[in-house]
C-alpha cells in the first residue's frame, strides 16, 4: 500500500514538473515609439511566438510627432494602425500608450502605466531600451523601465493590479552608444531564419522606413517605390550583423553555428531584477541551442 502511495505521489510530482516546464513564457518588450520594439527585439519576438509563447509589444507614446509633413492626431492615427499591423506580422499583442511624442518623461503615473502592464502580462522576460541614448523618450523609456524592475513585485505599489510572485528578468536591447559604457551582451539570439519575415513586420510601420527617418538622414530621395525593392532597401539599412561582442556571446549560446550566423539580436541583463543562472537563460531563451 505504502509503494502505491508513494508511486502515485512520485507520478503525481514528475506531472506538476513537466506541466511546469511546459508553460508558455511571458516577454514584455518596451519601447518608445511605435517601431521601437520592432527593431530592438523584432526577431526574438517572432521566434518565441513561434515555439508558442506569449509577446507583447508596448510604445510608451503614441508617435505623434515623428514626421516631416504632418502631426498631432491625424499621424497618431496611422502609427498605431501601422503598429497593429506590425503586431499581426510579427504574431505578438501590440499596445501604444498615448503619451505625445517628444514629451516622455518618468514621473510617478507612467511608472505606475509599466508596473501595471508587466503585471498584467505576467512577464517572465522584460526588454527595453538601456537608459543612455540620443533620443530622451528613449532615455526616459529605460529608466521608467528601470525604476518598475523591483517594485513589480512590491503589494502596496498600484495595489490594484496584483504584484508578481517573482521578479522577471529584465534586460536591455542592444545599441551602438559607448558612453558612460558600451553594451555588452549577455543574450544573443540567432534570427537567420526569420530574419526576412522581422523585415516584412518592420515594413509595416510605412510612415517611419520609407518616409520620416529617411527624410531625417538626407536620403528620401533614395526610397524605392515598389514593394520588394522597399523590403530590399529596409533589409540592407537594418541588417542586425553581429559585432565582435555579440558574436562572442552567439559562440557561447550556439557554439559553432554562432560563429557563421547572418543576423542577431543581443541583450544585456540589467542588474535591478533578476539575475539568471546560465541554466536559467537556457529555459527562458529555449532556441538557444548547440
Amino acid at each position: 500500500m505504502k509503494k502505491t502511495i508513494l508511486s502515485f505521489v512520485i507520478l503525481c510530482l514528475t506531472i506538476v514538473i513537466a506541466f511546469g516546464q511546459n508553460e508558455p513564457i511571458n516577454v514584455i518588450v518596451f519601447g518608445a515609439h511605435p517601431d521601437d520594439c520592432d527593431s530592438d527585439a523584432g526577431g526574438t519576438a517572432i521566434i518565441f511566438a513561434k515555439m508558442g509563447h506569449n509577446v507583447k509589444f508596448v510604445s510608451l507614446t503614441n508617435g505623434d510627432a515623428g514626421h516631416q509633413s504632418m502631426g498631432g492626431g491625424e499621424l497618431a492615427k496611422i502609427r498605431l494602425a501601422e503598429a497593429q499591423e506590425a503586431g499581426k506580422r510579427f504574431g505578438v499583442e501590440y499596445v501604444v500608450l498615448d503619451n505625445h511624442d517628444g514629451e516622455l518623461m518618468p514621473t510617478l503615473a507612467n511608472r505606475w502605466k509599466i508596473i501595471r502592464e508587466i503585471r498584467k502580462w505576467n512577464a517572465d522576460i522584460v526588454i527595453a531600451p538601456r537608459p543612455n541614448d540620443y533620443h530622451p523618450d528613449h532615455r526616459y523609456t529605460g529608466i521608467l523601465v528601470q525604476d518598475a524592475a523591483y517594485l513589480v513585485i512590491v503589494p502596496n505599489v498600484t495595489p490594484e493590479v496584483p504584484p508578481l510572485k517573482k521578479n522577471p528578468v529584465f534586460l536591455y536591447s542592444e545599441d551602438g552608444f559607448q558612453k558612460p559604457n558600451p553594451f555588452r551582451p549577455d543574450i544573443a539570439v540567432i534570427m537567420d531564419d526569420v530574419y526576412d519575415q522581422k523585415i516584412h513586420a518592420m515594413a509595416a510601420h510605412e510612415s517611419q522606413y520609407f518616409d520620416w527617418l529617411p527624410w531625417t538622414m538626407g536620403i528620401l530621395d533614395k526610397v524605392p517605390t515598389d514593394e520588394k525593392a522597399r523590403l530590399e532597401f529596409l533589409a540592407n539599412w537594418r541588417k542586425n550583423t553581429p559585432n565582435s561582442t555579440t558574436r562572442e556571446c552567439l559562440k557561447k549560446w550556439y557554439g559553432d553555428h554562432g560563429s557563421i550566423a547572418k543576423h542577431a539580436e543581443g541583450f544585456e541583463v540589467c542588474e535591478y531584477g533578476k539575475q539568471p543562472s546560465d541554466e536559467e537563460i537556457r529555459r527562458l531563451f529555449p532556441m538557444l541551442k548547440k
